[in-house]
């Protein structure tokens, strides 16, 4: 039954049909802190009009610290029709804002018409302006989840701006050796997918959390084939699996086992 409900909460999501639901999903985890966090307003410049920059900080910490970039795969004009609002306005997005802030870092989130070439504009500027935003220029991260994860990894393979390590949340990966699958659920979906072969990533240390009982089609499948080719090539990954995890644990299930793999997420974001 529990199943059959999730399988008709994503079904809702993918017609457009929830408002403000999956918007008001916090963090399952808090730490202290949290609500002490200082949001900054900032504006990056863009050729099509600027997008708005929200920096979450320790208030009691000064910099120059680490900084984690939450990625948006999808363009907000359809992503706010469909979810109600813009996707750093996110409960899920500003909590884990907090929380990367609360852990003495400054979390980074941002609008976007562009997914692709807006992530590469706010990286750019976060890096140009490190100094400004209290930022250490050599420790800029990524953070991503589900179909967001995509356009962070195009980034992981293309930016100008050197990054020091990423997270992926239950995340759509890459298609690889000819295969469709990823493009044929963004395009379903209405995420950005990476361009570009898995020769073209950088040896950059990667944290992946699985959802062993991921719903969604062909996350896992896709995901598992990812993994088992950065391993091939020898690359810095570290995968944690919740067996019994579904999508969005992070969000959705409220057990021991989802705050352990969030703290190991801060740690890594951290180290």
């Amino acid at each position: 039954m529990a199943r059959a409900r999730r399988l008709l909460h994503l079904w809702r999501i993918s017609k457009g049909e929830l408002i403000n639901d999956i918007a008001r999903k916090t963090v399952l985890f808090d730490l202290p802190g949290t609500a002490d966090v200082t949001v900054r307003s900032n504006e990056v410049e863009r050729p099509d009009g600027p997008l708005d920059l929200d920096c979450y900080a320790p208030p009691a910490l000064a910099g120059p610290l680490p900084a984690v970039v939450i990625a948006a795969g999808y363009p907000d004009p359809g992503f706010e029709r469909i979810v109600g609002c813009r996707f750093k306005d996110m409960g899920s997005t500003t909590s884990w804002a907090r929380l990367i802030a609360a852990s003495g870092m400054t979390a980074l989130a941002y609008t976007n018409r562009e997914p692709a070439a807006d992530l590469e504009a706010v990286l750019r500027h976060v890096h140009a302006n490190a100094a400004a935003l209290g930022i250490d220029p050599d420790r800029i991260a990524l953070w991503a989840s589900s179909g967001n994860a995509a356009v962070a990894l195009g980034a992981l393979m293309t930016s100008a701006v050197p990054l020091a390590r990423a997270v992926l949340c239950y995340p759509y990966t890459l298609d690889l050796d000819g295969a469709s699958d990823i493009a044929t659920v963004a395009a379903r979906f209405g995420f950005a997918t990476a361009s570009g072969s898995l020769a073209g990533l950088r040896p950059v240390p990667l944290f992946i959390a699985r959802a062993g009982q991921d719903e969604m089609p062909s996350l896992n499948a896709t995901l598992d084939r990812f993994v088992a080719a950065c391993l091939v090539r020898n690359l810095p990954v570290t995968l944690v699996n919740q067996p019994e995890a579904p999508h969005a644990f992070d969000l959705f299930r409220d057990a021991d086992s989802t705050r352990t793999v969030v703290r190991q997420i801060l740690a890594f974001l951290a180290a």
